[in-house]
């Protein structure tokens, strides 16, 4: 591994200023996406799923837990599995009560679910230490429609809003049969009514920069228009049936 090279403070200072100007451009490039992605239409989601949680089942609706939106994490758990995917749980171990609070107060849940049994989940997440809320989609279509447990007999065979012939064309291996895959989905709750607004996969699943980045990937953003908690929930729920229409 090659270390940087050692300059004098004023060329050090020249250099740094050409990258700030590239971390400028990425900074705003960032904030573009972020709003594109806002703009994204949506989906209604007109089929039932239920889903195990330690205290029984509950509806995606539920999932909500009364909020506006839902940041859904698909960990990757196969029934068979005695532990967890090692990556998604990097990732979870990562995951703090702070950030989740800060998401919270802007009517935001965040929710983990995998397709292993729930026992299995329980015993994972009290081995690890974890306080996350984590559902088991065992049972249901729920991994397979939204493609993250690939088996053609339940669904087409799609990771990454690819197909299974367009990944055989690109060499990926995302398509093989019987593999689960890691995700992200984000929903919107309008009433009763639950839209899917936006899902990334693979290595767009893998989000970092604490609770502005996982905001970033809801419709409803950073909600910074509103200085108060409370004002900016009743201000945000005020504003989603003209963001609906």
């Amino acid at each position: 591994m090659s270390l940087p090279k050692v300059v004098s403070r004023g060329e050090w200072l020249t250099a740094r200023k050409e990258l700030l100007e590239q971390e400028k451009e990425l900074t705003r490039r960032r904030d573009a996406l972020s709003a594109e992605r806002r703009r994204l239409p949506m989906v209604e989601i007109e089929k039932e799923y239920v889903f195990t949680g330690p205290d029984g089942e509950k509806t995606l609706l539920e999932l909500f837990d009364g909020r506006l939106q839902l940041i859904l994490t698909h960990f990757m758990f196969d029934p068979s599995w005695e532990n967890g995917c090692p990556s998604c749980t990097a990732g979870t171990d990562e995951m703090s009560d702070g950030l989740m609070e800060h998401v919270a107060i802007r009517d935001t849940s965040m929710v983990w679910v995998s397709r292993a049994p729930i026992e299995k989940l329980e015993a994972y997440k009290a081995k690890r230490g974890w306080t996350i809320p984590w559902y088991s989609s065992f049972g249901s279509d729920f991994n397979y429609d939204f493609h993250v447990t690939n088996d053609e007999s339940r669904a087409p065979l799609e990771y990454n809003f690819r197909s299974k012939a367009e990944h055989e064309a690109a060499g990926t291996g995302y398509y093989v049969e019987g593999t689960e895959n890691p995700g992200t989905s984000v929903f919107l709750r309008i009433d009763d009514k639950v839209f899917h607004t936006y899902s990334s996969f693979a290595r767009g699943a893998e989000w970092s920069g604490g609770s502005y980045a996982f905001l970033d990937l809801t419709p409803l953003g950073r909600q910074e228009d509103w200085e108060e908690p409370k004002g900016r929930s009743e201000s945000v729920r005020a504003a989603v049936p003209d963001f609906a229409s």
